[in-house]
């Protein structure tokens, strides 16, 4: 089967592309190896900047009740706190309804879609081949990657940080608790990770964290590491003694990597966390996926006047602008706060200043889209 475009995951930058390219005339097909909708470990706040971009893509988020978000809380292992207002502010929706309506308008537009897992890709002859077993093979012009933040195809595509054990675990669960503010995101260190609380548009809190594997290994579960690591946090300690579990377990990612990653490799434009994760304390990564996927579709709807190099140089010089400072900042404050002498000089140095916090935001986050 031919395409103009097949993208690999059906994530926010995999939907999101495939939105933008069918509205501009693209055959598009995806490649999703789950049936939505589903969880996902993933902190679930949105920056207001891909309001407008959406919107111009057919969906408008405005009519639903998601939680209007525009404060930020960080705090030290020790509960040392500040507070500050959000620029550009944000709002809280879960990927779980995230995807699934954007999936729905995908459906509505008939891009067809291929559930499994792709095995592999070969560019040949100026084309992509794409092996997805249980399904013809997919031949198209152009790929985006859009498979989140590891895959068996990072490893067919012999990509760098595949060769390097991570040392990061992500765990995520929703729960019931009335008593935290709708209009907050929280950012809450503890010893060997950090983590993020702030509610969706089913009124449930998404408690979202990393941690190192090191920090975790001496606990039998989750409920261990967070009855003796976690809730040393008194925020933290607080909200687990008093929420309620709405999942039956949480769910776990291990092996996630921080590591630089090229945005376009073996002619594939890779898209979202594929491309690069930003860290959770900067709280962005839904938007920058989103917004990746409109710089990656821009530049294959020039492929109709310009060769596929220029395209490709084009995609990484336009991620590069938008993404790698955000990228860097997020690794420097996160080798800053994940140790306590770090966190509580930083937290001790920004209650100085509210506008010195309000820079740190501004360096993770994008302005308004332009559509």
């Amino acid at each position: 089967m031919n395409y103009d475009v097949v993208i690999i995951g059906g994530g926010l930058a995999g939907l999101t592309a495939a939105l933008h390219l069918n509205q501009s005339g693209f055959q598009v097909s995806v490649v999703e190896k789950n049936q939505y909708p589903n969880h996902k470990v993933c902190g679930e706040y949105v920056s207001n900047e891909v309001k407008p971009y959406l919107k111009n893509l057919g969906v408008d988020l405005d009519n639903m009740e998601c939680p209007q978000i525009d404060t930020l809380q960080l705090s030290t292992h020790s509960g040392q706190s500040i507070t500050a207002k959000l620029p550009l502010g944000g709002f809280g929706i879960s990927r779980y309804e995230l995807d699934a309506i954007l999936y729905q308008n995908a459906l509505v537009r008939n891009i067809p879609f291929f559930f499994g897992t792709a095995t592999d890709i070969q560019f040949l002859n100026d084309n992509f081949h794409i092996t997805v077993p249980g399904h013809q093979k997919l031949k198209a012009k152009w790929v985006i990657g859009a498979y989140g933040k590891r895959s068996i195809l990072d490893k067919k595509l012999n990509r760098t940080f595949m060769s390097n054990k991570s040392p990061w675990l992500g765990v995520k669960c929703h729960y019931a608790y009335d008593d935290f503010p709708n209009n907050l995101v929280a950012l809450h260190n503890f010893k060997g990770g950090y983590g993020g609380l702030s509610k969706t548009e089913r009124g449930h809190v998404n408690f979202c964290y990393l941690t190192t594997f090191e920090s975790f290994k001496n606990y039998k579960n989750v409920a261990e590491f967070n009855l003796k690591v976690v809730s040393l946090n008194p925020f933290l300690g607080q909200f687990l003694r008093n929420a309620s579990p709405v999942f039956e377990k949480p769910i776990s990612i291990a092996q996630v990597s921080f590591e630089r990653k090229k945005p376009v490799q073996n002619h594939i434009l890779m898209c979202g966390d594929s491309a690069g994760l930003i860290h959770p304390l900067c709280g962005n990564g839904m938007a920058m996926a989103i917004h990746a996927a409109k710089i990656a579709s821009e530049c294959i709807i020039q492929s109709k006047v310009q060769s596929r190099d220029f395209i490709e140089k084009a995609y990484a010089k336009r991620w590069k602008k938008e993404f790698r400072n955000r990228l860097w900042t997020g690794r420097q404050l996160q080798r800053l706060l994940i140790s306590e002498f770090g966190a509580n000089m930083a937290i001790r140095t920004v209650t100085k200043s509210e506008k010195l916090l309000r820079s740190m935001i501004r360096r993770t986050h994008g302005k308004p889209i332009l559509v």
